[in-house]
């Protein structure tokens, strides 16, 4: 069952900063608490407490809260009225919809001299003949009953007929505890039966899973999976159907009953739900026939470039800016590359074959990119190379000034008539080194300053 936690408490006094041992005032409405505990520890100055819809089959542990002064238990499990005699300021105390069949249990009221208001509309006592003048004789200091006034006259004359109306309600209180006898055994019976088909159905279940022999298991697996599925939703179906037509009477065993059941089926779908999400069954990236297939499961942008003049493919893969490289596993193979982004695989087959050891993987430090650089595993072209390892003539390039192009041009070696600049440079570099250069500077300038004396006082 749910009780009152501490951190139920301070999540709900956010108007007190949270704190607890201040608080007079605190709604624990709607949160489904089944046992009412702790609050006379917790909250000792609460003035007023909210603790309507939930499942609170008996008032306790408030007696101690002596400023207590509205008690709101509306739309619970209560049958009875008790534990107050503490509350010594309680002024409204509010028991609507509730399962209160015992009406002289408001005796213990008499003790609650500042009780001005009190509901008890909805409650079972309420249909007894004589219930409101029993009430009036009862609690003198009530000035208003289910929130209407009580007049001098009527409180005289419920006082007059009180001995009578007090014989009345014993009697209908009696036939009503026989009646929630039957209405309990009842309940009991429910329960019982419900948790033999759901023992039926289980093994019902563990039957299908378990075939005669292995070898049928293995070649019909598959197909009872999803007959057991199909079977399994009629079931639970029939079983919802079946729970709500039948025709049950308002009782707090049949309340808890309901909320019980609905928890149990919110429950089961949290665990399909969470069971679906790890069944999720991993993308193919290899079929039976061995061929590769483009996966992109974290769904990336991406682009693949081919890098010609460094006879190449570059793979950029826009990965998280933030993402750890930890993350991030790449494998590079002759024919496609496989990259697991946070356990989602990224895999992409290449136009050609690459050199994997010769492959690198950087991380951009602006945008965070992943940057695989693959060499391809054939050769550079032959022409292409003869042409890198000898020095071009300057006129091999002619530049297009009007579209900004540059057209190669072939000229043949045999035909070229000017002179060889390398040879030239070469030549220039045995004859003339910089020491000789230097020389000679130095020596024209004492030449052009010779006439002059050095003067040290200048």
């Amino acid at each position: 069952f749910l009780s009152v936690t501490e951190d139920l408490v301070r999540k709900r006094a956010e108007h007190n900063n949270c704190e607890i041992f201040s608080l007079e005032e605190i709604s624990l409405h709607q949160q489904e608490i089944e046992k009412l505990e702790y609050l006379d520890k917790w909250c000792r100055d609460l003035k007023i407490l909210y603790l309507q819809n939930n499942l609170i089959p008996k008032i306790e542990n408030v007696g101690k809260l002596k400023k207590l002064e509205y008690l709101n238990v509306a739309l619970n499990n209560i049958e009875r009225i008790e534990n107050l005699e503490g509350c010594e300021e309680l002024k409204k105390l509010d028991l609507t919809a509730n399962f209160i069949g015992e009406l002289s249990s408001i005796e213990t009221l008499k003790h609650n001299i500042h009780l001005k208001e009190l509901f008890l509309v909805g409650n079972p006592c309420t249909e007894f003949e004589g219930y409101r003048q029993f009430v009036v004789a009862t609690l003198r200091q009530l000035k208003c009953l289910d929130s209407k006034e009580i007049g001098r006259s009527e409180r005289i004359q419920a006082l007059q007929n009180y001995p009578e109306v007090k014989q009345k309600i014993r009697d209908q209180e009696q036939a009503y505890v026989l009646k929630r006898a039957k209405e309990k055994e009842d309940a009991q019976r429910r329960m019982r039966e419900r948790k033999d088909r759901k023992e039926k159905q289980m093994e019902a279940e563990l039957g299908f899973d378990s075939p005669d022999s292995l070898r049928d298991k293995e070649n019909h697996q598959s197909q009872g999976e999803r007959e057991q599925q199909t079977w399994r939703a009629v079931e639970d179906d029939e079983e919802d159907r079946r729970f709500w037509e039948e025709p049950t009477p308002y009782t707090p065993e049949s309340r808890l009953e309901t909320h019980r059941y609905i928890e149990e089926k919110r429950k089961a779908e949290d665990n399909m739900r969470g069971s679906k999400k790890r069944e999720k069954p991993l993308p193919t990236l290899v079929t039976a026939e061995g061929k590769v297939l483009n996966v992109n499961a974290p769904k990336l942008h991406f682009s693949l470039k081919d890098d010609e003049e460094n006879n190449q493919f570059i793979l950029d893969l826009a990965v998280y800016r933030h993402m750890d490289t930890s993350l991030l596993d790449v494998d590079v193979q002759p024919t496609y590359i496989r990259v697991l982004v946070k356990g989602k695989p990224f895999q992409l087959v290449l136009p050609e074959e690459v050199k994997p050891d010769s492959s690198s993987a950087k991380r951009s430090q602006t945008t965070g990119h992943l940057v695989v650089s693959m060499p391809k595993a054939k050769e550079i072209i032959l022409a292409k190379q003869k042409l890198s390892t000898s020095i071009k003539p300057p006129d091999t390039l002619q530049k297009n000034t009007r579209s900004g192009q540059v057209e190669k041009l072939e000229v043949d070696p045999s035909k070229y008539s000017f002179p060889d600049v390398t040879k030239i440079i070469q030549k220039e570099q045995i004859g003339q080194g910089p020491i000789r250069l230097q020389t000679e500077k130095i020596t024209e300038t004492k030449k052009s300053y010779g006439d002059f004396e050095n003067n040290e006082d200048v």
